[in-house]
């Protein structure tokens, strides 16, 4: 399927692996790529020297282009801004902020720059500040997210800005990329359906609970901190939650009470105090299978709704 940003990033099917922090390394973003997608890594966390390992790891294992993911809230944004360039990946995407000060750098170096957005007035920016491409994710979406749904978002985007708009948010299968498609999207971006592919390297009680997943499972909450965040219902979450209403806790409490929980849940694989990020469309995930297999699917789903 040939499409604005299949023809952008020189790839086969339009999707993009989404980017998710501590998930996205560089054997899911190879097999992701081999199979014809744009495969990303996730620099959160991430020493310049441990980002520029799983970079060069990645073109090991392909000769497709592929992305880093940089998160710009991060301590490590600066630094992996600085790799990304000196090694003139062929994307980067960024979540949680403005790249604005990062554009000449990576545009100096030919990298296609390709920021998450979550409303119209910054895709608008973004677009000035000379954006490949843009991300439009909806509230559906698993991790940070905004308030906008991905059915009303995408199009809003689609008709704001001259740019390929890459709908994320609530899609795991054909059906989903044919309705983004159908909304003037040029693509999707997957994060949830591939962390139960078998690149994926985060612990199988992770992956269990995306499995075992209903449509009701997953819960927004950090919203006082103005990081409100996605991921599937648990003692973490519903605590996180009662503390933010709570008038006697602090933002600092709020913000010690997160600390790690991300980090617990993929690495050392806590699903009672750990943050099981992941996106609503968890409940469409029904089994693991190669990160090829998915994106198979996912096309296979996508021609049968729209023939050519």
């Amino acid at each position: 399927m040939t499409t604005k940003m299949t023809t952008l990033f020189g790839i086969q099917h339009p999707i993009i692996q989404g980017g998710m922090a501590w998930v996205a390394d560089a054997q899911l973003a190879a097999a992701v790529s081999n199979a014809g997608g744009l495969g990303m890594i996730s620099a959160y966390g991430l020493s310049g020297q441990e980002l520029r390992a799983q970079i060069h790891a990645c073109r090991e294992l392909t000769d497709k282009p592929f992305g880093v993911n940089i998160m710009l809230m991060s301590p490590q944004a600066q630094e992996a801004a600085q790799i990304a360039a000196q090694e003139k990946v062929a994307v980067v995407t960024t979540s949680a902020g403005l790249p604005t000060r990062f554009m000449p750098i990576w545009r100096d170096a030919g990298i296609k720059v390709v920021p998450v957005v979550a409303n119209v007035a910054m895709a608008k920016r973004v677009a000035r500040d000379g954006a490949s491409a843009v991300i439009a994710e909806g509230y559906e979406a698993g991790g940070h997210v905004g308030e906008l749904t991905t059915l009303t978002l995408v199009p809003q985007i689609a008709d704001a800005v001259d740019l390929p708009v890459i709908a994320a948010g609530g899609i795991a299968d054909g059906r989903g990329l044919a309705a983004v498609l159908m909304l003037g999207a040029a693509g999707a971006q997957v994060g949830t359906r591939f962390l139960a592919a078998d690149e994926c390297g985060i612990p199988q009680c992770f992956k269990d609970e995306v499995l075992r997943a209903r449509d009701t499972d997953t819960m927004v909450a950090g919203k006082r901190r103005g990081i409100q965040v996605r991921a599937l219902k648990n003692s973490y979450m519903q605590e996180l939650a009662e503390q933010e209403m709570n008038p006697h806790v602090s933002n600092a409490e709020l913000e010690q009470h997160g600390s790690g929980a991300l980090w617990r849940a993929v690495k050392e694989g806590d699903m009672v105090t750990g943050c099981i990020m992941a996106g609503q469309a968890a409940a469409l995930v029904k089994e693991t299978m190669p990160a090829a297999q998915i994106i198979a699917q996912i096309m296979q789903g996508v021609k049968a709704l729209m023939p050519a």
